[in-house]
């Protein structure tokens, strides 16, 4: 069975698999090869190690995009001790580090991440809003369902399909009428498209 997080493997892969968490820590925070970052950030995650998690928050700010999301895979990796420090992470001011964390707490599906990824729906960053609601949509909190009504008016319209189908993922009739409602002033064919869906 194939590792679907693995990133690809990079020149001297094999002495930093050997190397314990201090040097992979080192490694992920200092090393100018992002796809020996984005290596060692796979390795963190394996790990499972408590030690390793605020290093990878610190790596969810990597200015290589590929090593950001290798930070958010090992945090999902590293499972519920995430939680906590990916919900302060939310605060961070980089809108890069906050999307995520709202990722990597959607994934993780904890109740714990609904307050967060609520208050990510009201982030000054569409990227954010966006992955806060795919986040609702998969933890499938009621808390959610006002908030997420609001945002069915998101000036962003990938929010907005993204807003209607985590609705969807929770349903009922308050649901239906807000889509209902929002559909009938809804121009963007793909928004529509996700409305139409939600109200089958």
């Amino acid at each position: 069975m194939t590792d679907a997080s693995k990133p690809p493997v990079p020149e001297g892969a094999e002495d930093l698999e050997r190397q314990g968490i201090v040097v992979l820590i080192t490694t992920l925070r200092d090393d100018t090869d992002p796809a020996v970052r984005r290596y060692a950030a796979y390795l963190l995650g394996r790990s499972k190690t408590p030690g390793s998690i605020m290093p990878l928050i610190a790596a969810l700010g990597d200015d290589d995009k590929s090593v950001r999301e290798q930070a958010m895979l090992a945090l999902v990796a590293t499972g519920k001790a995430a939680v906590e420090p990916l919900t302060e992470s939310m605060k961070d001011p980089k809108w890069e580090t906050r999307y995520r964390a709202a990722e990597a707490l959607g994934k993780l599906a904890d109740e714990k991440a609904v307050k967060p990824l609520l208050r990510g729906l009201h982030d000054n960053r569409d990227h954010v809003r966006y992955m806060a609601a795919k986040g609702l949509a998969v933890v499938g909190d009621s808390d959610a369902v006002d908030p997420l009504i609001i945002l069915l008016k998101d000036e962003n319209p990938f929010v907005r399909t993204m807003t209607t189908r985590a609705l969807a993922a929770i349903g009922g009739t308050k649901v239906h009428t807000a889509i209902r409602a929002a559909l009938a002033e809804e121009k963007n064919e793909q928004v529509r498209a996700a409305m139409n869906e939600a109200l089958q």
